[in-house]
Protein backbone atom coordinates (compact mmCIF):
# COMPACT_ATOMS: atom_id res chain seq x y z
CA UNK A 1 0.00 0.00 0.00
CA UNK A 2 1.26 3.12 -0.72
CA UNK A 3 1.76 6.14 1.38
CA UNK A 4 -1.20 7.95 -0.14
CA UNK A 5 -3.97 4.99 -0.03
CA UNK A 6 -2.49 4.57 3.80
CA UNK A 7 -3.17 8.16 4.13
CA UNK A 8 -6.58 7.85 2.96
CA UNK A 9 -7.51 5.06 5.26
CA UNK A 10 -6.28 7.16 8.43
CA UNK A 11 -8.13 9.98 7.51
CA UNK A 12 -11.50 7.43 7.34
CA UNK A 13 -10.77 6.13 10.11
CA UNK A 14 -10.57 9.46 11.66
CA UNK A 15 -13.80 10.53 10.23
CA UNK A 16 -15.36 7.00 11.97
CA UNK A 17 -13.83 7.13 15.37
CA UNK A 18 -12.57 10.66 16.46
CA UNK A 19 -8.77 9.02 17.21
CA UNK A 20 -6.63 6.87 16.02
CA UNK A 21 -3.57 4.63 17.56
CA UNK A 22 -0.04 4.48 15.76
CA UNK A 23 0.47 1.14 17.00
CA UNK A 24 -3.40 -0.27 15.97
CA UNK A 25 -2.57 1.74 12.75
CA UNK A 26 0.49 -0.29 12.21
CA UNK A 27 -0.89 -3.95 12.66
CA UNK A 28 -4.07 -3.12 10.88
CA UNK A 29 -1.61 -1.87 7.80
CA UNK A 30 1.39 -4.08 8.38
CA UNK A 31 3.59 -1.46 8.11
CA UNK A 32 6.28 -0.11 10.96
CA UNK A 33 5.14 2.45 13.96
CA UNK A 34 7.53 5.01 12.03
CA UNK A 35 6.07 5.20 8.68
CA UNK A 36 2.61 5.68 10.29
CA UNK A 37 4.19 8.92 12.30
CA UNK A 38 5.57 10.04 9.01
CA UNK A 39 2.41 9.54 7.28
CA UNK A 40 0.90 11.60 10.44
CA UNK A 41 3.32 14.46 10.13
CA UNK A 42 2.44 14.59 6.50
CA UNK A 43 -1.46 14.90 7.27
CA UNK A 44 -0.47 17.02 10.21
CA UNK A 45 1.20 19.07 8.34
CA UNK A 46 -1.62 19.87 5.22
CA UNK A 47 -3.88 20.48 8.65
CA UNK A 48 -5.84 17.20 7.99
CA UNK A 49 -5.41 15.73 11.65
CA UNK A 50 -4.05 16.83 15.09
CA UNK A 51 -1.17 14.90 16.21
CA UNK A 52 -1.11 13.92 19.55
CA UNK A 53 0.66 11.54 22.37
CA UNK A 54 0.29 7.67 20.75
CA UNK A 55 -1.72 8.88 17.66
CA UNK A 56 -4.12 11.72 15.78
CA UNK A 57 -7.39 13.11 16.76
CA UNK A 58 -9.25 14.88 14.00
CA UNK A 59 -9.40 18.56 13.75
CA UNK A 60 -12.80 19.31 14.29
CA UNK A 61 -12.26 18.72 18.61
CA UNK A 62 -12.94 22.23 19.00
CA UNK A 63 -16.67 21.63 18.88
CA UNK A 64 -16.65 17.82 19.97
CA UNK A 65 -14.92 14.99 21.47
CA UNK A 66 -13.77 11.67 20.35
CA UNK A 67 -15.78 8.71 22.08
CA UNK A 68 -14.89 7.53 25.41
CA UNK A 69 -13.83 3.94 23.63
CA UNK A 70 -11.41 5.75 21.60
CA UNK A 71 -9.85 8.86 23.84
CA UNK A 72 -9.40 5.60 26.59
CA UNK A 73 -6.53 4.47 24.24
CA UNK A 74 -5.10 7.38 23.99
CA UNK A 75 -1.89 8.45 25.78
CA UNK A 76 -2.19 5.28 28.44
CA UNK A 77 0.94 5.72 29.78
CA UNK A 78 0.85 9.55 30.59
CA UNK A 79 -2.47 8.76 32.22
CA UNK A 80 -1.18 5.83 34.47
CA UNK A 81 1.21 8.52 35.90
CA UNK A 82 -0.98 11.37 36.28
CA UNK A 83 -3.69 8.95 38.35
CA UNK A 84 -0.69 7.61 40.57
CA UNK A 85 0.26 10.54 41.71
CA UNK A 86 -3.53 11.70 42.13
CA UNK A 87 -4.08 9.08 44.67
CA UNK A 88 -1.91 10.35 47.28
CA UNK A 89 -4.42 13.36 47.19
CA UNK A 90 -7.16 10.75 48.74
CA UNK A 91 -7.23 9.99 52.65
CA UNK A 92 -9.46 7.12 53.45
CA UNK A 93 -12.97 7.78 54.58
CA UNK A 94 -13.04 11.24 52.46
CA UNK A 95 -15.98 12.27 50.26
CA UNK A 96 -14.62 12.90 46.55
CA UNK A 97 -16.21 13.87 43.58
CA UNK A 98 -15.07 12.23 40.00
CA UNK A 99 -15.82 13.98 36.81
CA UNK A 100 -16.01 12.51 33.39
CA UNK A 101 -13.35 11.24 30.42
CA UNK A 102 -10.59 8.86 30.54
CA UNK A 103 -7.85 10.41 33.04
CA UNK A 104 -10.46 10.32 35.72
CA UNK A 105 -11.36 6.99 34.57
CA UNK A 106 -8.06 5.63 34.68
CA UNK A 107 -7.32 7.56 38.40
CA UNK A 108 -10.44 5.65 39.44
CA UNK A 109 -9.06 2.68 38.58
CA UNK A 110 -5.71 2.75 40.72
CA UNK A 111 -7.77 4.91 43.52
CA UNK A 112 -9.94 1.60 44.22
CA UNK A 113 -7.07 -0.61 43.83
CA UNK A 114 -5.12 1.65 47.25
CA UNK A 115 -5.17 1.67 50.37
CA UNK A 116 -6.68 5.22 49.89
CA UNK A 117 -10.16 4.01 48.70
CA UNK A 118 -11.12 2.40 52.25
CA UNK A 119 -14.38 3.74 53.32
CA UNK A 120 -14.46 6.36 50.75
CA UNK A 121 -17.93 7.91 48.96
CA UNK A 122 -17.33 8.90 45.77
CA UNK A 123 -19.77 11.40 43.57
CA UNK A 124 -19.26 10.70 40.11
CA UNK A 125 -20.94 12.02 36.81
CA UNK A 126 -18.83 9.37 35.02
CA UNK A 127 -21.21 6.07 33.61
CA UNK A 128 -17.57 3.90 33.44
CA UNK A 129 -16.44 5.16 37.34
CA UNK A 130 -19.71 4.31 38.09
CA UNK A 131 -19.57 0.99 36.54
CA UNK A 132 -16.40 -0.01 38.27
CA UNK A 133 -17.60 0.46 41.35
CA UNK A 134 -20.37 -1.53 40.64
CA UNK A 135 -18.01 -4.02 39.21
CA UNK A 136 -15.95 -4.07 42.59
CA UNK A 137 -18.80 -5.43 44.94
CA UNK A 138 -17.29 -3.41 47.63
CA UNK A 139 -19.50 -2.69 50.63
CA UNK A 140 -16.89 -0.38 51.92
CA UNK A 141 -16.81 1.83 49.01
CA UNK A 142 -20.18 4.46 48.04
CA UNK A 143 -21.11 6.01 44.62
CA UNK A 144 -23.62 8.18 43.99
CA UNK A 145 -24.15 8.39 40.31
CA UNK A 146 -25.61 12.31 39.32
CA UNK A 147 -28.17 11.76 36.62
CA UNK A 148 -28.37 13.23 33.51
CA UNK A 149 -28.04 13.46 29.96
CA UNK A 150 -25.16 11.25 28.12
CA UNK A 151 -22.64 12.72 26.07
CA UNK A 152 -20.05 10.84 24.09
CA UNK A 153 -17.75 10.91 26.19
CA UNK A 154 -20.30 8.69 28.79
CA UNK A 155 -20.71 11.69 31.29
CA UNK A 156 -24.15 12.58 32.77
CA UNK A 157 -24.56 16.67 32.56
CA UNK A 158 -27.16 19.06 32.37
CA UNK A 159 -29.67 20.45 34.82
CA UNK A 160 -30.82 17.42 36.76
CA UNK A 161 -26.78 16.29 37.03
CA UNK A 162 -26.05 20.30 38.41
CA UNK A 163 -29.30 19.56 40.85
CA UNK A 164 -27.83 16.75 42.47
CA UNK A 165 -24.61 17.77 42.75
CA UNK A 166 -25.44 21.47 44.48
CA UNK A 167 -27.08 20.04 47.24
CA UNK A 168 -24.20 17.85 48.44
CA UNK A 169 -20.35 18.51 49.54
CA UNK A 170 -17.14 16.75 48.84
CA UNK A 171 -13.55 17.52 50.36
CA UNK A 172 -11.99 16.89 46.82
CA UNK A 173 -13.01 16.57 43.64
CA UNK A 174 -10.69 15.64 40.41
CA UNK A 175 -11.67 16.62 37.05
CA UNK A 176 -10.25 16.31 33.46
CA UNK A 177 -9.68 18.96 31.04
CA UNK A 178 -9.94 18.89 27.18
CA UNK A 179 -7.49 21.37 26.84
CA UNK A 180 -5.73 24.31 28.52
CA UNK A 181 -5.45 27.78 27.67
CA UNK A 182 -2.86 29.76 29.22
CA UNK A 183 -3.99 32.66 30.78
CA UNK A 184 -7.93 31.84 29.95
CA UNK A 185 -7.95 28.27 32.11
CA UNK A 186 -9.24 25.15 31.43
CA UNK A 187 -11.62 24.12 28.87
CA UNK A 188 -13.98 21.37 27.11
CA UNK A 189 -15.64 20.91 23.73
CA UNK A 190 -19.86 20.39 25.59
CA UNK A 191 -21.07 23.61 27.10
CA UNK A 192 -23.33 21.15 29.62
CA UNK A 193 -19.97 19.24 30.68
CA UNK A 194 -18.37 22.51 31.76
CA UNK A 195 -21.34 23.45 33.49
CA UNK A 196 -21.15 20.26 35.21
CA UNK A 197 -18.18 20.33 36.35
CA UNK A 198 -18.43 24.13 37.54
CA UNK A 199 -20.77 22.30 39.83
CA UNK A 200 -18.57 20.27 41.14
CA UNK A 201 -16.31 22.74 41.70
CA UNK A 202 -18.87 24.93 44.07
CA UNK A 203 -19.13 21.91 46.49
CA UNK A 204 -15.81 20.89 47.02
CA UNK A 205 -13.17 22.26 49.40
CA UNK A 206 -10.42 21.35 47.08
CA UNK A 207 -10.08 20.93 43.11
CA UNK A 208 -7.85 19.31 41.55
CA UNK A 209 -7.32 18.97 37.58
CA UNK A 210 -5.72 15.46 35.92
CA UNK A 211 -4.62 16.46 32.71
CA UNK A 212 -1.43 15.29 30.45
CA UNK A 213 0.58 17.36 28.52
CA UNK A 214 -0.66 17.70 25.08
CA UNK A 215 -4.03 19.40 26.69
CA UNK A 216 -2.44 23.08 26.27
CA UNK A 217 -1.60 22.64 22.81
CA UNK A 218 -5.00 21.73 22.07
CA UNK A 219 -8.14 24.40 22.31
CA UNK A 220 -12.14 23.93 23.23
CA UNK A 221 -15.21 25.86 23.02
CA UNK A 222 -16.06 25.98 27.05
CA UNK A 223 -14.07 27.30 30.20
CA UNK A 224 -15.00 25.78 33.44
CA UNK A 225 -12.26 26.62 35.40
CA UNK A 226 -9.87 29.65 35.71
CA UNK A 227 -6.40 29.37 37.00
CA UNK A 228 -7.22 30.63 40.52
CA UNK A 229 -10.25 28.33 40.99
CA UNK A 230 -7.91 25.32 41.21
CA UNK A 231 -5.76 24.24 43.84
CA UNK A 232 -3.72 21.52 42.20
CA UNK A 233 -2.82 20.48 38.68
CA UNK A 234 -1.52 17.13 37.93
CA UNK A 235 0.30 16.91 34.25
CA UNK A 236 3.38 14.92 32.99
CA UNK A 237 6.47 16.14 32.69
CA UNK A 238 6.44 16.55 29.00
CA UNK A 239 4.81 19.54 29.45
CA UNK A 240 7.12 22.41 28.12
CA UNK A 241 9.35 24.65 30.27
CA UNK A 242 7.70 27.79 28.90
CA UNK A 243 4.23 26.13 29.75
CA UNK A 244 5.23 25.22 32.99
CA UNK A 245 7.11 28.52 34.29
CA UNK A 246 3.97 30.43 33.00
CA UNK A 247 1.45 27.56 34.57
CA UNK A 248 3.03 27.52 37.95
CA UNK A 249 2.57 31.59 37.44
CA UNK A 250 -1.28 31.22 37.45
CA UNK A 251 -1.66 27.99 39.76
CA UNK A 252 -1.62 27.41 43.26
CA UNK A 253 0.27 23.91 42.90
CA UNK A 254 1.54 22.28 39.48
CA UNK A 255 3.17 18.87 40.06
CA UNK A 256 4.78 16.77 37.20
CA UNK A 257 5.09 13.41 36.95
CA UNK A 258 6.84 11.14 34.93
CA UNK A 259 5.88 9.28 32.20
CA UNK A 260 5.79 4.74 32.63
CA UNK A 261 8.32 3.80 31.21
CA UNK A 262 5.96 0.48 29.82
CA UNK A 263 4.10 2.92 27.38
CA UNK A 264 7.24 4.26 25.44
CA UNK A 265 6.72 2.39 22.56
CA UNK A 266 2.98 4.10 22.42
CA UNK A 267 4.43 7.69 21.15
Amino acid sequence: MISSQRQHLILSRLRTRGAVRITALSKELGVSAMTIRRDIADLADKGLLKRVHGGAVTTSTLLSEPLFSVKSQMDIGLKDAIAQEAVRYVAPGDVIAIGGGTTAYVFAQHLLESQQSSGITILTNSIPVAELVQALESKDIEVIVTGGVITRSNSLVGPIADKVIESLRVNTVFLGSHSVSIPRGFLMPNSLEAATDMAMMDIADRTIILTDHTKWSSTSLSLFARFDQVDTVITDDGLDPDSTARTKELVKELVLVHQNENAQGDE
